[in-house]
């Protein structure tokens, strides 16, 4: 079932799946002419805090979490990056280094691009470089809603927000009318949540009392994408 009219969930979502799509057929070549594709196992880092980028990463296949983690290695999920996106350029846009890390939540396979070529196909195509500017504005707007939207809603408002978010990311063509199933970590859960690891065990057997959701080892089944949304009380 579609979000539409229920539960805006753009407001959630970065648009770099898009930004290719500007690049004429030799411009993209050119960008892709130097990758290597490197495949991660789940838990592998991609980049670290404070490490300086030599390019971008195209995520292939699987998916991706970007986190900070605090002085006493609590990590904070702040995106789950799918098949399609693009990570790793804000820093090699401002010339400086990464402000957060990146793991892959899953098997994952990522192209890695030098910033040589990053920065040439910006210079060959205004086109690609006004839907870089739009996707960089538009994911200020998802974190700044984020931010302010987190802090202020109920252990329960921000879990069901969370599984919101991450059945968009799981959904495929052929689960799309089906209940889509979540795999992932009660930890990585309660990172994207901001909410300790506990009160997620004790909020799942809540929705799945309410028939909201399944569980099946540590995979999450949206039943009713309805109640999810209710349970989020998202206005």
């Amino acid at each position: 079932m579609s979000l539409s009219g229920i539960f805006p969930i753009d407001r959630w979502n970065f648009t770099t799946q898009s930004i290719l799509n500007s690049l004429s057929e030799e411009d993209y070549q050119l960008l892709v002419a130097h990758q290597s594709e490197q495949k991660y196992q789940k838990g592998d880092v991609i980049f670290r805090e404070g490490s300086v980028p030599s390019g971008i990463f195209l995520v292939r296949s699987g998916k991706i979490k970007k986190y900070k983690v605090d002085q006493i290695g609590k990590e904070q999920i702040i995106y789950v990056a799918n098949q399609g996106e693009l990570i790793g350029y804000h820093a090699v846009l401002a010339e400086e280094r990464y402000p957060d890390s990146a793991s892959a939540l899953e098997e994952s396979a990522l192209s890695f691009i030098p910033k040589e070529d990053f920065f040439e196909v910006i210079h060959r195509s205004p086109g690609f470089s006004q839907r870089l500017l739009k996707a960089l504005s538009h994911e200020f707007t998802v974190l700044a809603n984020s931010i302010s939207v987190f802090a202020q809603r109920t252990a329960p408002e921000r879990l069901a927000i969370a599984l919101i978010v991450l059945r968009e990311k799981y959904k495929n063509d052929q689960s799309a009318e089906h209940e889509i199933v979540l795999n992932i970590s009660r930890t990585d859960l309660a990172n994207i949540a901001g909410i300790a690891q506990e009160n997620v065990i004790r909020l799942l057997k809540e929705f799945k009392s309410e028939d909201i959701l399944a569980t099946e080892g540590r995979k999450i089944i949206i039943k009713d994408i309805k109640l999810l949304v209710k349970r989020a009380n998202y206005r």
